[in-house]
């Protein structure tokens, strides 16, 4: 059982490689990066990012169509990037020549991250589900999910009713999971909820990093508040249900259950 245990907080880190590189070179250059370098420092983070994504492709750690889901959702991420910059939800404070508007390129990374996170855990851990809801629910869901990022500004914000909708949609599913031999299994609803919490602590470090600043830590670095976790949250669920356009949902055999390999 502890090598189980072992063996599954291994693969999670395993499949957050992508995003656990990019977080430590965002803390090694606010430690570490010249303030006179000749190339900036969110420059440096874009170039670095791209190395490392084309590293993976090239050791088929990931494959060509996991990256167009994750380049995909760059571009989503960066989308939003745009208008909540341009309204001041929050800000990049430093320069720089790769960016779009007030957003710096390297900035879509970093959402990219979570998709790529999903991407490789779905196959590390061999993941089928019981109950999964039907395709066009999902997408609808994740299209609407997505308008709210930009409606809630001028419109009330549907955020909660947002949450009861997963709820409803996910409530019933259950996901398997095999970190050893055997399979193990959870309310999906529960995963998702685990993996947006992680996510909202990596965000924690890059606001330390000063990455990026809400308008609360203008004046000092401050803990995010935690009604961000809910935004986290939401922002998983797309792109988890992008990776399902990647790898489709499969449902455990009862072989795979009742028969787990031998080693």
């Amino acid at each position: 059982m502890l090598w189980e245990f072992f063996l599954f907080g291994f693969k999670q880190g395993w499949a957050c490689l992508f995003g656990g590189i990019i977080l430590s070179l965002v803390l090694l250059t606010k430690w570490f990066w010249p303030h006179d370098a000749w190339l900036a420092r969110y420059d440096f983070l874009f170039l670095s990012a791209l190395a490392v994504q084309a590293l993976l492709l090239i050791l088929r750690m990931e494959t060509v169509r996991e990256a167009k889901v994750i380049l995909m959702f760059h571009i989503v991420g960066t989308m939003m990037e745009l208008f909540k910059t341009n309204i001041g939800s929050w800000t990049y404070p430093e320069r720089n020549f790769f960016r779009l508007g007030h957003v710096p390129l390297f900035s879509g990374f970093m959402y990219a991250s979570v998709g790529s996170y999903l991407a490789r855990i779905t196959r590390i851990l061999h993941i089928r589900y019981t109950r999964y809801p039907n395709l066009y629910v999902t997408v609808g869901l994740a299209i609407l999910i997505y308008a709210n990022f930009f409606t809630h500004h001028f419109i009330p914000d549907l955020r909660i009713l947002l949450f009861v909708a997963i709820a409803a949609v996910f409530g019933p599913t259950w996901i398997y999971y095999r970190p050893y031999r055997e399979f193990r299994r959870m309310p999906l609803l529960l995963g998702f909820g685990l993996v947006a919490f992680f996510i909202w602590g990596a965000e924690n470090i890059g606001t330390f990093a000063a990455i990026w600043v809400y308008p609360h830590q203008r004046t000092g670095w401050h803990l995010v508040y935690f009604g961000k976790y809910g935004s986290w949250f939401l922002l998983m669920i797309i792109s988890f249900i992008l990776i399902t356009l990647v790898h489709s949902p499969r449902s455990p055999q009862l072989t795979e259950i009742a028969n787990p390999p031998q080693s």
